[in-house]
């Protein structure tokens, strides 16, 4: 019953993010999905704490610790890339199926009926509240995005700032109070530098 499951999941830190773009920083798809994880965790909380939600946080987070698990085979590929044209994104979609079938069948079969939908968003049918932790997961992904753009910008790179309007455009259009909150009471000090914060 050996597996290499977590050797190819310790790999994702050799993914790198964001290739098409000048970096200040780089980052990798190990270090994303830890900030998804924390940022659903987070936006899980505000929506229990503050508008009377019952999201179950724990799945939420344990979802986007592996939202991005497939990217260990398929690279991170950049959204314009991805997204060009229906044939591109379609083509794209199907290489991920496959590369969650080869993770799928790595993980000790008595444990794979759990594993499943960690490393496929379509596998089998799942529960409408499934659905909403994936929609908060999809909405930290995009925070993680628009944080990158904050940092980078921050430092200096304007290569971000196409991409951060683009990235605000994308969140208002969840239409989110969870994420609202976030951008309004939390998002602003990850601009500032570490003497602005000791403030």
């Amino acid at each position: 019953m050996d597996s290499h499951f977590f050797a190819y999941m310790y790999r994702l830190n050799y993914i790198e993010r964001w290739s098409l773009m000048r970096n200040t920083t780089k980052e990798n798809v190990a270090e994303h999905s830890f900030h998804v994880a924390l940022l659903v965790h987070m936006l899980c909380e505000i929506g229990n704490s503050l508008f009377e939600k019952q999201y179950n946080t724990d799945r939420a987070v344990t979802l986007a610790l592996f939202h991005d698990a497939t990217e260990v085979f398929t690279g991170d590929i950049p959204t314009p890339v991805k997204h060009h044209n229906a044939k591109m994104l379609a083509s794209f979609r199907e290489l991920e199926a496959l590369a969650a079938e080869r993770l799928l069948a790595m993980v000790p079969e008595p444990m794979q009926k759990a594993y499943a939908p960690l490393l496929s968003s379509h596998h089998g049918s799942i529960s409408s509240e499934e659905q909403t932790l994936q929609a908060m997961v999809k909405a930290a992904d995009l925070l993680d995005a628009y944080l990158k753009c904050l940092y980078e910008l921050s430092a200096g790179n304007r290569e971000f700032l196409v991409a951060r309007g683009q990235t605000e455009q994308a969140l208002a259009a969840l239409n989110m109070p969870e994420v609202e909150w976030f951008l309004n009471h939390m998002a602003p000090s990850l601009g500032m530098t570490l003497d602005e914060l000791s403030d």
